[in-house]
């Protein structure tokens, strides 16, 4: 099933308050729910997807990550981790129990997939993904660059290669559930699975932990790697390095890392998708009488333009392929022309501007002109 948006999923707009969020939830997961649907894919995948939306929509700081940013502002916000069970407080009947997080999990953990997995079993599976957010000079996003990064992330334990337990130790399976993993309670007109309390939901119990790792099969890694900044990257663009994530518990594979790219403003240029833009000065003269000038390019080019006569205060010149590479050409650059009147002027200067009146008569009443005569902005 494709992934939709947040608000969409749950009926609600963006301006919906959190009573109504939760209503919206509260109605879809009762709808949904698998202890009511037992078999029906279709209704566990609904349910999945409204607990997701509900869970980003009602935590203030993830709802204003995914107005910003969409899907890429929350990746890695709760995806296997940890979770703010408090925004799931008053749903009790729906899940049942007084140890709300262990039993909302099991529910999660018996679907698999989506933010709320667990191992299940003791089984393997893939670890969380990573986020990282880069921030990119502008002139490296338009013309690619390497950037070193470091971050820290579960790497699977050597010494027990993920297992928790130590060289020659084995595992025993769990008197509490038997192996299972869950314990069932039946609550309400509901029959809920809750994680064993013995096992934390491995199914089994270490006899000998792994002394490096203290059974727990992972280690917290500080890694470095260099990330490739393609050139003509975008503002938020997510690049996807895979297997640097965390690693899976007892052994599993690794996640992904997913680094999002946030690109410094430029203090002379501005970027419209593969354009870019910059304002030159120009002086009174030159404006009015055409001129030669030369101008810095991005990539630190000297280019000489020309400038009409007559050239108007705002004035726009392309310039073709001095713009952001895109695959075997670049865009345009465009020259904004920007007329300075002087402050102060000499002795000299002011006769001359006089003299220039005179020649050219003076309007003292001038009236509005067409806004289509103002030329490009």
């Amino acid at each position: 099933m494709a992934k939709r948006d947040y608000y969409e999923v749950l009926g609600v707009d963006k301006n919906a308050s959190k009573d109504d969020i939760k209503k919206a939830y509260r109605k879809l997961a009762i709808q949904y729910h698998p202890d009511k649907n037992p078999g029906n894919k279709e209704s566990e995948e609904r349910f999945k997807e409204a607990t997701e939306a509900y869970e980003v929509l009602a935590d203030d700081k993830k709802k204003a990550a995914y107005d910003q940013f969409g899907f890429a502002g929350v990746d890695g916000m709760g995806s296997g981790q940890t979770h703010d069970w408090s925004n799931f407080r008053g749903f009790e009947d729906i899940f049942g129990g007084s140890d709300f997080g262990s039993i909302f999990e099991s529910i999660f953990g018996g679907f698999g997939g989506g933010g709320f997995r667990r191992s299940g079993q003791g089984g393997v599976r893939q670890g969380a993904n990573l986020r990282y957010d880069i921030e990119v000079p502008f002139k490296d996003a338009v013309f690619g660059t390497k950037i070193e990064i470091q971050f820290s992330h579960n790497e699977t334990c050597p010494g027990c290669k993920g297992s928790g337990a130590a060289n020659g130790a084995g595992r025993k399976t769990c008197p509490g559930c038997q192996g299972a993993g869950q314990v069932r309670h039946s609550q309400g007109f509901f029959s809920l699975a809750t994680t064993c309390p013995t096992c934390g939901g491995q199914g089994f119990i270490i006899e000998k932990p792994c002394m490096e790792c203290g059974g727990s099969g992972i280690q917290k890694k500080r890694q470095k790697i260099m990330v490739t900044i393609p050139a003509g990257v975008e503002n938020g663009k997510r690049l996807i390095i895979p297997k640097q994530g965390d690693a899976g518990p007892n052994g599993g594979p690794p996640g992904d890392l997913y680094v999002v790219i946030r690109i410094k403003p430029h203090e002379y240029f501005e970027r419209q998708d593969f354009d870019l833009y910059c304002a030159v000065p120009i002086s009174v003269s030159q404006a009015s009488l055409g001129a030669d000038i030369h101008v810095s390019t991005l990539d630190n080019k000297i280019i000489k333009i020309k400038v009409p006569p007559g050239t108007q205060n705002g004035k726009m010149l392309r310039i073709r392929d001095e713009g952001v590479p895109v695959g075997n050409r670049r865009g345009n650059l465009y020259v904004k022309f920007i007329v300075r009147i002087p402050e102060k002027l000499s002795r000299r200067g002011r006769e001359l501007l006089e003299e220039l009146a005179r020649a050219e008569g003076q309007n003292d009443s001038p009236g509005p002109i067409p806004l289509s005569q103002l030329g490009e902005k």
